[in-house]
């Protein structure tokens, strides 16, 4: 197979996922034709092949429901901000990240990291409040530092507000829940090629096939992934993954079901340490000497070397079984792992010049660090969904019990000295550089978990509904650690520390039917963060929140909106304000020397709208808007008052495709991020950069049905290449360009 070689990557490197990509690639005609050979084979007998009839709705943007048996109720009569993206949206738009699916939610941004320190997942902050801690798979809990891929994805599901009965700890912000594809009782043969510009090479597969295994109902479904990506407008920066997820189901259709699922993921990436703020538009240089332009955001300015290298691994057991008709009853067992060796190199100040020094003399400081990230989990959960009534009043009651345990463990590397200075305008990759060792330093930290829950949707009348759920839930955090006095390769042993407590989340719903098909909603829920609740590393330290000694933080969210199913229920229409807090954050009075307390408290005033669906059978649109004000009610003296980072106050997205005669469909979107603070003090003269500009971006897209089993489609992102900011680092002196403008090539086959 020919192939042109990338300026940006040896050869060699590229090799077995382009081999990959190869394979995939000729193996789709195979087994469209092992299709089309079965068919015949099944005409010469003298009958008739089997016939899948499937609606056309399954091509709508909306989604009626949710995969969690916790909702008891249709979207459009539960009490809280849902958006539910799927998978024929994120085809359409060829996103294949997590980070690229939330696009189409408003409300969202990503962060760079914190000092010298560089995120390489998915670092979500959500109405204004960190939710990385707080992203799932089939309800399952999935930590790590790392960037999640759609290939084996149903939907997406988005749930805005407190989690604390829904999933026990977190922040007020809520969470994002992904559903993994499960074996049907039709044939699936379906796949799709892309090419792009940037060196971009991607292939999956989605095979299901209904099985004669002398069970009823079963069925064998299986999606891979190879995939070699570079970063639009960045240089050396790459992706690359392979992916494989079998499941196996038996009983589908009858009242026992069983599913046998595994998903193993493998990345290969170069990452992305950020590029300088330096001389651009709002840039702060403070009494410096220096000035100059800004850089090309194209730049790289990390080291030959550096690497983000992630195996995942998950395996999943689920039963269900229909005690009777409207009770169900589940179990789910799930041991999953995930390890990330990451090196990376991010820059540091710019070197003061002497006078009258030119720009193109100007270096910066490198920093590079590195650690190996495992997280660990093993858990059970059983639940139960029934239906009954209490005289006129009809129930709708799902409860169960979890057990979960939880570990992360980091091998922290000690830094290398005296790495060489990079030309700020003109860095060289390639120059020799220490790297991290690895001396012994590690925190290791681990959660178990017992929890109870249960929700009851109450219907007193054809136009009123309550819903209330509760959960409790005893977990015991532990946390050891060794590691390096400042300046020192020495290894100390710090001292264990532990954590015991009890937490009792709820939430509150009412809802008015004015019409069948619609719904006024008002609903009050809460969460708890726990000491270490993000990462299981507890602190003997008084001024860290995570320390033993002090409280959870404490959520809550107020929601008051309005759903209606539209267009004969093919369009959802949605409008919520509500009011987020979160308050018992650990803040400092100022004073020399200073003392700490549990007394700050920010909040989110907020609106958000939302419309989805099916206009006509041939235009579909997505769109929504989301206005957050928010404040540091209590806080330090330095932030009292000032906004919660990385919080624009206002955000859009859309997205709209038509289809067109002949089997052509065109489409298109545009995203909005307004302005958003990196820093949240109100008396610190500003350095750096300030702030994230605000930002328009449009997208493109346009497909071409060949015939029934082949399309081409084209997507064409930042169509006017518009310059921004997709993250910063929290001190302003660095942060990741978006995409450049771009195009991708897919060719989709289905069977």
């Amino acid at each position: 197979m020919a192939y042109i070689k990338s300026r940006k990557h040896a050869a060699t490197r590229r090799s077995n996922c382009s081999a990959a990509v190869a394979l995939a690639f000729i193996a789709l005609p195979g087994a469209a034709y092992a299709q089309q050979t079965d068919d015949k084979a099944v005409k010469k007998a003298g009958t008739l092949p089997q016939i899948t009839v499937q609606s056309t709705a399954a091509e709508n943007y909306k989604a009626d429901t949710v995969a969690s048996p916790k909702f008891t109720q249709p979207l459009v009569d539960t009490p809280q901000t849902i958006s539910v993206i799927k998978k024929e949206l994120l085809q359409q738009q060829a996103a294949t990240t997590l980070e690229e699916a939330l696009s189409n939610t408003p409300g969202i941004t990503f962060q760079l990291g914190e000092g010298g320190n560089t995120s390489t997942g998915d670092t979500i902050f959500m109405r204004g409040f960190d939710t990385a801690g707080s992203i799932y798979i089939d309800g399952v809990r999935d930590l790590g530092a790392i960037s999640r891929d759609t290939f084996n994805l149903e939907q997406i599901e988005v749930v805005k507000g407190p989690s604390g009965s829904d999933n026990g700890r977190g922040t007020s912000s809520g969470y994002i829940n992904m559903v993994s594809k499960a074996p049907q009782l039709y044939d699936i043969t379906a796949g799709s090629v892309v090419v792009g510009t940037d060196n971009r090479q991607r292939a999956t597969v989605d095979l299901n096939r209904k099985l004669d295994l002398g069970v009823p109902g079963s069925a064998f479904r299986l999606n891979f992934l190879a995939q070699d990506y570079d970063v639009p407008g960045r240089d050396v920066v790459n992706s690359k993954r392979i992916g494989i997820a079998p499941s196996i189901a038996f009983g589908l259709g009858t009242a026992t079901r069983t599913t046998l699922s595994y998903l193993h993921m493998e990345q290969d990436n170069i990452p992305d340490g950020g590029v300088p703020t330096f001389g651009m538009p709002g840039y702060f240089y403070g009494t410096s000497r220096l000035r100059g332009p800004a850089v090309n955001p194209s730049n790289y300015y990390g080291l030959s070397g550096d690497r983000n290298d992630i195996n995942t691994d998950m395996v999943t057991a689920k039963i269900e079984h229909d005690i009777a008709p409207g009770t169900t009853i589940r179990n789910t067992t799930r041991i999953g792992r995930s390890k990330q060796d990451l090196v990376v190199t991010g820059m540091g100040t710019v070197a003061e010049p002497s006078a009258g020094s030119s720009p193109s003399s100007y270096t910066m400081s490198r920093g590079r660090r590195g650690r190996i990230q495992t997280n660990d989990i093993a858990t059970n959960q059983t639940n139960l969904t029934t239906e009954f009534a209490t005289g006129s009043i009809k129930h709708t009651l799902s409860a169960g019990v979890e057990f979960i345990y939880e570990r992360q463990k980091i091998q922290v590397a000690t830094r290398p000295d005296g790495l060489p200075a990079a030309n700020l305008y003109a860095p060289n990759s390639n120059v020799a550089a220490g790297m991290p060792q690895q001396l012994g330093a590690y925190t290791d930290g681990n959660t178990f978990t017992t929890a109870l829950y249960a929700f009851d949707t109450l219907k007193l009348s054809d136009r009123w509904m309550l819903n209330a759920g509760i959960r409790w839930e005893k977990f015991k955090t532990k946390t050891d650690s060794k590691s390096h006095p400042r300046g020192s390769t020495a290894l100390n042993t710090d001292p264990d520390r532990q954590l015991s407590d009890t937490l009792l989340s709820w939430k509150l719903g009412a809802v008015f039917k004015p019409a069948s098909n619609g719904s006024i909603y008002a609903g009050w829920s809460t969460s708890f963060q726990p000491p270490g609740g993000a990462n299981f590393e507890l602190s003997t330290n008084s001024n860290n929140q995570a320390s033993s000694n002090l409280d959870p933080q404490e959520g809550s969210n107020i929601e008051i909106g309005t759903k209606w199913d539209l267009f004969d229920n093919r369009v959802s229409a949605t409008a919520a304000i509500y009011r987020s807090q979160n308050k018992k954050e650990l803040i400092s009075d100022g004073a020399t020397p200073p003392s700490y307390s549990q007394l700050g408290k920010r909040r989110v005033d907020g609106v958000e709208l939302g419309l989805v669906g099916m206009i006509t059978p041939n235009l579909n649109i997505t769109t929504g808007l989301a206005y957050m004000d928010s404040k540091i009610v209590r806080g330090t003296p330095a932030n009292e008052g000032g906004v919660i980072v990385f919080s624009p106050k206002l955000t859009f997205t859309s997205w709209l495709t038509y289809k067109l005669p002949n089997g052509v469909t065109i489409g298109g979107g545009a995203r909005y991020v307004d302005t958003a603070a990196r820093s949240s003090n109100v008396t610190q003269a500003p350095t750096n950069l300030w702030t994230m500009p605000d930002y328009w971006v449009g997208n493109a897209m346009a497909s071409y049905d060949v015939n029934k089993n082949f399309s081409l489609q084209l997507n064409i992102n930042n169509v006017f290449n518009k310059k921004y900011i997709s993250r910063i680092n929290s001190g302003g002196s660095r942060y990741q360009p978006g995409a450049e403008r771009n195009a991708l090539l897919t060719a989709n086959l289905k069977f």
